[in-house]
């Protein structure tokens, strides 16, 4: 017991502990925001993964619409609808499309 008060007593524990608890605790950095900023950054690395293909992907179906005339008519049929003079367009729609946006 006495021992355990001459720690106590001691100057330098004790600014030691008042540094570990001002640390976690109240600094501008404590763990709590330290633990928040490793999830932000997790997050956008996830995003920045995400993007990273989407922007792969759109650069691959640029450089074949631009250079194959025939995926260019199956672009252009397929988003916007185009068709040629002598033809007719019918638009399929799943119902299960439907119930699943709503």
């Amino acid at each position: 017991m006495k021992r355990l008060f001459n720690l106590i007593k001691n100057k330098y524990f004790l600014a030691g502990m008042a540094f570990l608890v001002w640390m976690f605790f109240f600094d501008r950095n404590d763990v709590a925001s330290q633990y928040d900023y490793r999830t932000k950054v997790e997050k956008l690395e996830e995003e920045k993964d995400f993007y990273t293909a989407e922007i792969a992907k759109a650069d691959k179906e640029l450089k074949e619409l631009t250079t194959n005339v025939n995926s260019l008519e199956k672009f252009a049929r397929e988003k916007y609808l185009m068709k040629r003079d002598n033809e007719d367009v019918f638009v399929v729609v799943d119902s299960t499309e439907n119930i699943n946006k709503n």
